[in-house]
């Protein structure tokens, strides 16, 4: 026997092939043609022998049709790439109907999508993941959320989130016959100015109390200035013993400074 052929026996015996994951084909070529590259192994016949040798009957059957009637050349690539395909395809196939089979139920929609990315792994695209997730959305979320075509899937479940927690409960917004997308939009429109309107009359406050101790600033300076010595009375604090964000807003007021008189209708002591 001479060098080349010893050396091509030893690799025949070294070579250790895993047995085939059909779950995840695509990992498992990379792992063969490690094997491949430890062994010394380019030969297109041989790599192509290998493969065929450890596939089950069941699998080898999807592709029965290259196994029969092999290319000349490129066989190995070919087979490899019609079994990533094929087996590939079916997998994701199966999955699928396992995910279709899911309900949201009392999960938050990101609860929800955690819970499906853990039950696909990695045989699931995003993209298939995000059409199986938005179909258990409730319709009248769906509506808002298939808008977000620049969003990615993460971002979509927290706006789904968000829209959620706004919303009454679930179950009242999934009854789209009573609950239609133009009243949830309404009370999503209601909820989101009324927001708005807090944090613009508090901006408005802090705005009025920058502005009157400016200007109580400048009272005081021209007193200093003033030869009659008369001193302005300070807006810092009205009268009564009010706090200036009592006596100049009342009860729409969003700040107080104690100590401070302001009573309002229902609470009768200070604040």
């Amino acid at each position: 026997m001479d060098k080349e052929s010893a050396a091509a026996s030893i690799d025949r015996v070294a070579t250790r092939i895993p047995p085939f994951w059909a779950r995840d084909p695509e990992l498992w070529f990379r792992q063969v043609e490690s094997q491949f590259a430890l062994s010394g192994i380019t030969n297109d016949d041989t790599k192509f022998h290998y493969v065929t040798g450890n596939l089950d009957a069941r699998y080898a059957e999807d592709v029965r049709d290259i196994l029969v009637d092999p290319p000349e050349t490129g066989k190995y690539q070919l087979l490899k790439t019609e079994l990533i395909r094929r087996l590939g395809t079916s997998q994701e196939k199966k999955t699928r109907q396992l995910l279709e089979q899911e309900e949201m139920g009392d999960r938050k929609p990101s609860q929800f999508l955690r819970h499906l990315r853990g039950l696909a792994g990695t045989a699931v695209p995003d993209e298939l993941l995000k059409t199986i997730w938005l179909g258990r959305m409730p319709a009248s979320m769906r509506v808002i959320l298939v808008t977000q075509t620049e969003a990615g899937l993460e971002k979509m479940a927290e706006l789904a989130d968000a829209v959620s927690d706004a919303l009454p409960e679930r179950h009242q917004v999934a009854a789209v016959s009573t609950d239609s997308f133009e009243t949830m939009l309404e009370r999503l429109t209601v909820h989101i100015t009324a927001k708005m309107g807090e944090l613009a009359n508090g901006l408005r406050q802090e705005i009025a109390a920058v502005e009157d101790r400016v200007s109580a600033r400048g009272s005081r300076s021209r007193e200093r200035r003033s030869p009659s010595g008369q001193r302005a009375r300070s807006r810092g604090r009205g009268k009564d013993g009010v706090c200036w964000y009592h006596w100049r807003f009342g009860a729409d007021a969003t700040r107080c400074e104690p100590p401070c008189n302001f009573r309002s209708g229902n609470d009768q002591g200070g604040h």
